[in-house]
């Protein structure tokens, strides 16, 4: 046999299968085990425990004062969560402006609210009435309209509008700020070619864009601002927890009460977190890089690579 036919037949021959050999992982099974039997152990006492007495949390689960405090608390979210982006939106084109004593203002605005607690601010506004006995409102320097006292005028309701209000405000002002320098300069300066005003521009060009980078971290304040509603116990205002404690100063029970409460801000929140992922989807479409892993989808690719082992 020649050296051409020799060669010809090598070429002909099919090459050898590779075997591919799993790589094992046997600390990821020990990792899982060890949570596992935790997590089974923590189940056993939440589950055994007297003090839990979950016969009461069932008992006062879905009672009308409880309920009652739910819808609040949704409200006051919502509420004060919509003053917070509209603050913040005027606070971050205001401090992106040209103008110094502007930017100065909202800077000042941002610094106060964001380095002082929140608690703080609440009790506060819930006793302005010892700081300005009467508010009064006219022409700065001027004539004034309106007097009235101070304890009529900011209720619980408007203590809460403030103090969450203008808290989220000095926040989301910095997350809409990031959101529009986060958008190239050339569109603005293209969009100022074609005779937009700045306004325009910013309604029509950044903010759509910037959309983005702003509804992640707006997601999360959201549901920050469903907790902290709990903080307006201070100031007497029916939300969630006011109604649980109002229940447990009467009959003792506080532990299961304070489960009460924990149970309907975990199912609140989760609807918020449901919600924020498809808000997310929505506006990054053609944005995101990869598709997010699902936690079913990591489910599977971790049972199918058990499967293979």
């Amino acid at each position: 046999m020649d050296t051409s036919e020799l060669t010809k037949e090598k070429r002909t021959e099919r090459p050898e299968e590779i075997k591919a050999v799993p790589v094992r992982h046997p600390g990821r099974w020990i990792a899982a085990a060890i949570v596992l039997l935790f997590a089974a152990a923590a189940v056993r006492s939440i589950v055994t425990s007297q003090g839990f007495q979950w016969h009461v949390v069932g008992h006062y689960l879905f009672d009308s004062r409880i309920l009652h405090g739910v819808l609040a608390t949704v409200y006051l979210t919502a509420l004060c969560q919509g003053i917070g982006i509209v603050l913040g939106v005027v606070a971050a084109v205001m401090r992106l402006s040209p103008n110094p004593i502007v930017s100065g203002a909202s800077w000042l605005y941002i610094w106060f609210f964001r380095g002082t607690p929140l608690l703080v601010q609440i009790l506060f506004w819930y006793n302005i009435a010892a700081l300005f006995p009467t508010i009064s409102l006219g022409i700065p320097f001027g004539p004034t309209f309106v007097h009235a006292h101070a304890n009529s005028i900011v209720t619980p309701l408007v203590t809460a509008m403030l103090g969450l209000g203008l808290n989220e405000g000095a926040y989301m002002s910095e997350i809409v700020r990031a959101g529009i320098i986060s958008v190239d300069e050339g569109q603005t300066l293209a969009a100022q070619s074609l005779g937009m005003s700045r306004l325009q521009i910013m309604r029509r060009i950044v903010l759509p864009q910037a959309m983005r980078v702003i509804i992640p971290p707006t997601g999360n304040e959201t549901i920050s601002m469903l907790k902290n509603t709990s903080l307006l116990i201070v100031a007497s205002y029916g939300e969630l927890l006011f109604s649980a404690q109002s229940i447990y100063d009467v009959n003792y029970k506080v532990i299961p009460l304070l489960i009460v409460a924990s149970i309907w801000y975990l199912v609140m929140t989760s609807v918020l977190y449901v919600g924020q992922y498809f808000v997310e989807r929505r506006f990054g479409r053609g944005f995101t890089r990869a598709e997010r892993a699902t936690m079913r989808s990591r489910w599977l690719t971790f049972g199918a690579g058990s499967m293979a082992r």
